[in-house]
């Protein structure tokens, strides 16, 4: 009888075990793919402007930013619609240290002409010190350049299909064609400069962290506090079967 008890009480174990690991996984899986594309939902009031074709403009409403792929230092944003049933735009952006993060998500040139929409020049995912300067078909940013009088990164007019192109993965053509795309900046006098001379990236990590920092002990936290209550949990349960 007694070891009857013994392998039910492993049994049910084994079972609260397997169901705390899957648990954990399906959090820490969600967690890892919102963190890696960046997935930010906003609401704009007013009609924004995004690179596209000419002067691409977005209805007041909400929208979906997200990194499609950042394997590189350029980067590939996309937006689509509140149900992210429709993509408006794939756009090629930069990483750009320079723009130094504040409690907006999303940053606006700051002049604009009468009447007309703020353009978008950067996003930033909350709490990134660093942001995803967007670039724009070189025509607009020559024109976003002189009603701004600051330096718009910007890629050949031609290569603008792509950008309102509907592509769902890295690997499909119009996306490779905004990777290899060169990619300048237009001062207001029109005189064309490096993207080094505007942009400036992130500092190199460090491999490993200082002894004394613990970041990653204290992300961890809620985890552990979790699986603290799921294994007391399973201990109450496991004593009146146990004890018999």
């Amino acid at each position: 009888m007694f070891g009857r008890n013994l392998s039910r009480c492993l049994n049910r174990a084994v079972l609260f075990a397997f169901g705390t690991s899957v648990v954990c996984m399906m959090f820490s899986g969600t967690a890892l793919a919102q963190n890696s594309n960046k997935k930010t939902t906003m609401t704009f009031s007013q009609p924004i402007e995004i690179p596209g074709v000419g002067a691409q403009v977005l209805p007041a409403g909400t929208y979906v930013f997200r990194l499609l792929d950042s394997q590189s230092d350029r980067h590939i944003v996309q937006v689509f619609n509140k149900d992210e049933s429709h993509i408006f735009a794939t756009i090629l952006a930069i990483p750009n240290y320079r723009l130094q993060a504040t409690d907006k998500t999303v940053i606006t040139f700051a002049e604009r002409s009468v009447g007309s929409p703020q353009a978008i020049r950067a996003w930033f995912y909350p709490g990134d010190n660093s942001g995803q300067e967007f670039v724009y078909p070189k025509t607009r940013a020559l024109e976003l350049a002189k009603l701004t009088q600051q330096p718009v990164l910007y890629i050949p007019d031609e290569i603008a299909v792509n950008i309102v192109a509907p592509v769902k993965a890295a690997t499909e053509p119009p996306v490779i064609a905004l990777k290899e795309a060169p990619v300048m900046a237009v001062k207001p006098t029109g005189e064309v400069v490096a993207v080094t001379e505007v942009v400036v990236p992130p500092p190199v990590q460090t491999a490993s962290l200082p002894k004394t920092s613990l970041p990653r002990t204290a992300d961890g936290l809620p985890l552990l506090a979790l699986l603290g209550l799921l294994s007391l949990t399973v201990s109450f349960s496991l004593r009146p079967l146990c004890g018999r």
